[in-house]
């Protein structure tokens, strides 16, 4: 099972809809956000695509009531605060905005770990829990729209980027 990670997507909307497209192009059957969408209109693209999204609160959410009833209005959207924990594919994961948040132990108990709020990709192990940050979805910090795809049977990660003529600002 192949699904989408994304994080700080900080309502970058042409870079959203690209970086769902993508991922569902390449087999997501449904998407993790971890946190920083900002307003209910950025889950608009999830919506559009007909694709179950999972997410995390993050620190710049700032309409959490919004973004609750956009996601309640029956498009297949569950955001919970951060951290989450939760199992798909009998693979134990944490969900998590800023995983400063979370103690070691929180970490360890799961195989595999999503969070966002740095903007930076990153995979990386720590015993055996797979971390990733799937980077900035939005782009505006280090100015490429990034992503990730998570194989969950092989614990595969495939980092996703856009470049500037495959989405407009």
């Amino acid at each position: 099972m192949r699904i989408g990670l994304m994080a700080d997507t900080h309502d970058r909307l042409p870079a959203i809809a690209e970086l769902v497209r993508q991922m569902q192009a390449a087999g997501a059957g449904m998407i993790l956000h971890a946190g920083d969408y900002c307003s209910p209109f950025a889950l608009k693209a999830f919506e559009d695509a007909h694709i179950s999204l999972a997410g995390v609160f993050g620190k710049n959410d700032g309409d959490r009531e919004g973004l609750l009833s956009r996601a309640q209005s029956g498009f297949g959207t569950e955001l919970f605060e951060s951290p989450h924990s939760f199992e798909i594919g009998g693979r134990r994961i944490l969900l998590v905005h800023d995983i400063g948040e979370v103690h070691q132990r929180s970490i360890d108990a799961h195989e595999i770990v999503i969070h966002g709020h740095t903007h930076q990709q990153e995979m990386k192990t720590r015993g055996d829990s797979l971390i990733v940050n799937p980077g900035e979805g939005c782009g505006w910090i280090y100015g490429t729209p990034s992503a990730a795809l998570l194989d969950l049977d092989s614990r595969q990660v495939e980092f996703l980027t856009l470049a500037t003529a495959e989405w407009k600002y």
